[in-house]
C-alpha cells in the first residue's frame, strides 16, 4: 500500500462526497474537458444509475472518496462490482489540500468533490481494499463485535465493583479470581448479599453452592472461607427479596450473558480460521493469542498488500514522526494517524511478551531500559519499540511464509542490522 497512485492521462476522473442519505458527485470525463455534476440518493436505483453514467463514458474509469463511517461501503462495493478501480482520500490530506487551495477551513459538500478530484489527478490517494470480498467482512464482524462485547463486559465489571459489591458485600471481592470464567457471578446471582448465605448452615451452603462454583482447587475450603466472611460482612442488611437486589441480578444476568457472546464468538473465528495458516502463525508471536490475530487480520486484511514493512506500521500508526520548521526540530514520536486497533493490539501483545520469561521481545526490552530501569518515560518508549518490533515481525512470518523463530536476534551479529540484511532474514526467519 502507497499513498501515491499513478493516476493515467487518459482515464475519467470522479469524485465523491459520502453522506449519510446522500453524494456529491463530480464527474472529469477526459483531461481539459468539461466536468458534470451529479447528486445521488444511498439507494439502489441511484448507484446503479450512477454506473450507467460511468460506462457511458466508454474509458477507464477512476473513483475516488474519502471514507465515512460505513456510509462510503455499500457504494464501493457495487463500483468494484461493476469493473471500477476505487482509491481512498485521506481524511487528514483532504483537509490540509482543501485549506491549502481554498485559503480557509470553510467547507461543503461540493467544495469537499472538488478536492478530492485534485488529489486524485495528482495521484494522492491510496488503493481501497473491500472488505465485503472473500472473508474478510465476517472477520471484521467478528473482531469487532468480539472488541464491544468485551468493552461492555468491563464497563459491567467495573459497576459491579465499584457499586454493587461496596453496598452489598464488599468482602466478596477478594474471591473474584478471573474474569473470564463466570462463577463468580453465578455464585452472587445465587446467594447476592451475605444475608441470604448466613440464613443457610454452613453445611447446607457449602452443599447448595457446590454445583454452583464448578471445580474448584480446595472447594470445601474456599466455600467455608467465604460462608465465615458472610457472618462478618458490612454490606447493607437488604433483604435479598427487595428490589434493589432484583436489579443486581439483573445486571449479573447480563454479565453472564456477555461471557458467553465472547465465548461464543470465540468459538466462531476458531472455526472460521481453523486452516488459514497466516492466522497459526500470528499466534505463534509471543503475547499473541486467536483474538489478537483475529484482530490483525480483520483490520488489516492480507499484509502481502503492504510491500514494506514501514507501509504496514505507517498503517498502524507505528510509524515515527518529526516535526521541523527552520532551526527549530520537535521531538520524534509515534504519528498515530494509522488504525488505532491495530495499534492497541501490539501495545497489548508487547505488553504481555516483555512479560514472559524466553523470548527477543523481553530481550530487546530488557536492553532498552538497561541504563534507566525505573524510568517510567524510558521504560514507555521502550515498550513503544517492542510493539513495533511485534508488528515488523507480524509482517514478515505472513509475507514469507516461514514460522516465528525466538531469538533469532542472537544469531545476527551486535550491532544496528542493514536494512537489507533485515529483508534477507525475512526469508529464513520471523523476525525481521
Amino acid at each position: 500500500m502507497t499513498t501515491t497512485q499513478f493516476t493515467p492521462p487518459e482515464a475519467a476522473l470522479v469524485a465523491i462526497d459520502i453522506a449519510k442519505n446522500r453524494h456529491e458527485v463530480l464527474i472529469e470525463p477526459g483531461r481539459g474537458m468539461r466536468r458534470r455534476r451529479l447528486t445521488i440518493l444511498n439507494n439502489r436505483a441511484d448507484h446503479d444509475r450512477l454506473v450507467e453514467v460511468l460506462r457511458a463514458l466508454d474509458r477507464p474509469t477512476i473513483v475516488a472518496f474519502e471514507p465515512t463511517g460505513n456510509y462510503h461501503r455499500v457504494l464501493a462495493h457495487r463500483l468494484i462490482s461493476a469493473g471500477l478501480q476505487v482509491r481512498l482520500i485521506s481524511s487528514m490530506a483532504l483537509a490540509r489540500t482543501r485549506e491549502a487551495l481554498h485559503n480557509g477551513w470553510d467547507k461543503n459538500d461540493p467544495k469537499d468533490a472538488q478536492v478530492i478530484l485534485h488529489m486524485l489527478s495528482i495521484g494522492a490517494t491510496t488503493v481501497y481494499s473491500d472488505p465485503g470480498c472473500g472473508r474478510h467482512n465476517d472477520l471484521q464482524e467478528l473482531s469487532k463485535t468480539h472488541d464491544m462485547v468485551s468493552r461492555a463486559k468491563t464497563e459491567l465489571w467495573h459497576r459491579l465493583l465499584t457499586h454493587y459489591l461496596p453496598l452489598y458485600f464488599p468482602e466478596a471481592e477478594r474471591f473474584q479470581g478471573n474474569t473470564r470464567s463466570d462463577w463468580f457471578l453465578a455464585f452472587l446471582e445465587r446467594f447476592p448479599t451475605p444475608r441470604s448465605i448466613t440464613a443457610l448452615t454452613k453445611e447446607a451452603f457449602i452443599d447448595a453452592a457446590w454445583k454452583v462454583i464448578g471445580r474448584k482447587v480446595s472447594k470445601a475450603r474456599l466455600l467455608g472461607d467465604i460462608y465465615e466472611t458472610a457472618q462478618t460482612s458490612t454490606g447493607l442488611p437488604v433483604d435479598p427479596d427487595s428490589p434493589a437486589i432484583a436489579m443486581f441480578k439483573l445486571v449479573l444476568a447480563e454479565g453472564r450473558s456477555l461471557i458467553r457472546q465472547r465465548a461464543e464468538i470465540e468459538a466462531h473465528a476458531e472455526a472460521l480460521l481453523a486452516d488459514n495458516d497466516d492466522y497459526a502463525r500470528l499466534q505463534q508471536l509471543p503475547g499473541f493469542g486467536p483474538i489478537n490475530a483475529l484482530t490483525v487480520m480483520a483490520e488489516a486484511g492480507d499484509l502481502r498488500r503492504f510491500r514494506h514493512h514501514r507501509q504496514f506500521l505507517k498503517f498502524c500508526g507505528l510509524d515515527l514522526a518529526t516535526h521541523q520548521s527552520g532551526q527549530f526540530r520537535g521531538q520524534t514520536k509515534l504519528s498515530k494517524f494509522g488504525n488505532a486497533r491495530l495499534r492497541r493490539t501490539f501495545w497489548l501483545a508487547a505488553q504481555v511478551a516483555i512479560r514472559q520469561r524466553d523470548n527477543s521481545f523481553r530481550d530487546r526490552y530488557g536492553r532498552y531500559i538497561a541504563k534507566d530501569p525505573e524510568n517510567k518515560h524510558l521504560r514507555r518508549k521502550a515498550l513503544t519499540a517492542v510493539a513495533a518490533k511485534m508488528a515488523r515481525v507480524a509482517h514478515a512470518i505472513v509475507c514469507s511464509g516461514t514460522d516465528y523463530r525466538p531469538f533469532f536476534d542472537r544469531l545476527v551479529p551486535s550491532g544496528r542490522t542493514s536494512l537489507c540484511r533485515s529483508r534477507e532474514g525475512a526469508g529464513q526467519t520471523a523476525t525481521l
